[in-house]
């Protein structure tokens, strides 16, 4: 039988050929294991080379990891993997911090001159929950008094995911944190020559009469008693809220849902319910949160209260942690005037992020912001938006962590004495505080959990004011919200000149 010649040289091509596919294809995967490595190591931006950007799979959040043994804080995340090892230097060029981080420099300001030194910290160990020490990347607590609920185990635990966000780029430092609502540092008790010396002491709030530093409150990794889920969660959640009502469509009036009796104020405002005699554009309601627990808490989650095209922001006993989820919203937040402060507000503005209410008239002043909301439709949904938005994007946990983590470099630097851990302090970890939680705690301290470090720099820290520029901040408020009363007075003026 004849052979094809065809055939013949077809099959004399088909070993060489398999041989160069194969060789071809070794090649290939080979640059591509070399590339993926130099890109971890840092040494290579594969993603600039790249159409798509490979996103890397994140480890679902589970906790603890051994409940029989109380592990490093740093397990899965090697103390050498720090954010300088792992990224090349040109592949992530950090971002400028929000403004807000600019009152670091303020709140510090009273021991700028002086440093701090280990009399100064443990004099305020007179009203403070506990003592952290940070020392070589560890966290270290002596506790003198139990908290309100569980705000000093959730505030713990985050700083303690803050070690593991950034892992190793925590200084040596000492302090001391009181979890109670109201400041207790008083500036005025600190200007004679015989004590001149205020202890430097952390907590959730201050005043413009005091010099307590303001933290993150322990709320962004839950507020398990009543319910409200770790901030990244809930922030996720109500975005989807805002999205369920359309701004247009929202109930046009103001909404409170809150408990009136933890102070007087809030007990003024439910006067400014709507009534059989009087319609001051509000719809007040109060939150029993023994029966919302018995309930489950079917009727309180955040996502589902924004319906109404204003929401009311009101202090209760000092600053309140509802703050962040009111604004958050998309609604208009009516706020009204407050004493204290938290760390993120005074970046905020009136009528630019929130529209400010009278203290001392509370029902006029809400019923003409309702008002005017109505008649200038566009522009209180853009302020509604802008606050909104500024939640987002910059209370967001990145900035959280990023605020902790220069709040607490810039008070290490001012330490004038060497960092030791207390003989009487405890190591404290994930696993030493997650294994004793149970419930919604434990679950709660999962969901917060830093999986892996992150995979950026901290954002770029912002210089202090000078002397000028914080006056001009102080009196662009102090403007903006004269000229709302203004237009409320002549309002009203005019309301009654028409009866």
């Amino acid at each position: 039988m004849k052979t094809n010649n065809n055939d013949e040289q077809r099959r004399a091509l088909s070993f060489p050929g398999k041989n160069i596919v194969k060789a071809t294809v070794f090649i290939v995967v080979s640059l591509f294991i070399s590339a993926s490595l130099l890109d971890y190591l840092g040494y290579l931006d594969f993603n600039a080379f790249a159409v798509f950007k490979l996103i890397p799979k994140r480890d679902e959040p589970r906790f603890p990891y051994q409940c029989d043994v109380v592990q490093n804080q740093t397990h899965k995340i090697p103390f050498s993997l720090n954010l300088t090892s792992r990224l090349h230097p040109n592949r992530s060029q950090p971002s400028s911090c929000p403004s807000y981080f600019r009152w670091i420099h303020e709140d510090l300001r009273p021991w700028k001159e002086t440093g701090i030194t280990r009399d100064m910290v443990e004099k305020a160990s007179k009203t403070a929950h506990f003592r952290l020490v940070i020392h070589r990347g560890k966290a270290y607590v002596k506790r003198y008094r139990k908290s309100i609920q569980t705000r000093d185990d959730f505030t713990l635990w985050g700083i303690l995911q803050l070690l593991r966000w950034y892992p190793g780029r925590l200084p040596d430092l000492d302090l001391m944190f009181d979890a109670d609502d109201r400041p207790v540092v008083r500036s005025d008790d600190f200007k004679g020559q015989q004590n001149k010396y205020p202890p430097p002491l952390f907590r959730y709030c201050s005043d413009d009469a005091s010099l307590d530093i303001v933290f993150p409150d322990w709320s962004f990794w839950g507020w398990a008693e009543v319910n409200i889920k770790p901030w990244g969660k809930s922030l996720e959640a109500i975005k989807e809220g805002n999205n369920i009502t359309q701004w247009k469509d929202r109930v046009a009036y103001a909404y409170w849902r809150g408990n009136p009796y933890v102070d007087p104020t809030r007990g003024d405002l439910l006067k400014c319910n709507v009534s059989e005699n009087e319609e001051w554009n509000t719809r007040l309601y109060v939150q029993d949160w023994d029966k919302e627990s018995k309930e489950g808490f079917k009727n309180s989650n955040l996502e589902n209260q924004c319906t109404h095209r204003y929401k009311i922001y009101i202090e209760g006993w000092a600053w309140s942690v509802s703050e962040k989820y009111i604004m958050a919203c998309d609604s208009m937040t009516l706020y009204v005037k407050p004493r204290f402060y938290d760390f993120y507000i005074r970046g905020m503005m009136p009528l630019q992020h929130y529209w400010p209410i009278r203290d001392d008239s509370k029902c006029t002043s809400l019923k003409f912001a309702v008002h005017w909301g109505n008649t200038h439709v566009e522009k209180a949904r853009e302020i509604g938006e802008l606050g909104s938005r500024f939640i987002r994007e910059e209370v967001n946990m990145k900035y959280v962590y990023d605020y902790m983590f220069h709040l607490l470099n810039e008070y290490a630097k001012l330490l004038k004495f060497k960092v030791k851990v207390p003989s009487d302090a405890e190591e404290i970890t994930p696993d030493s505080l997650g294994c004793a939680a149970t419930e919604r705690w434990r679950d709660f301290m999962a969901e917060s959990m830093v999986m892996s470090p992150s995979e950026e720099f901290p954002c770029e820290m912002v210089p202090s004011y000078d002397f000028l520029a914080l006056k001009e901040v102080i009196e662009r408020k102090a403007n903006l919200t004269r000229q709302v009363e203004l237009w409320e007075d002549q309002y009203f003026h005019d309301l009654a000149n028409k009866h």
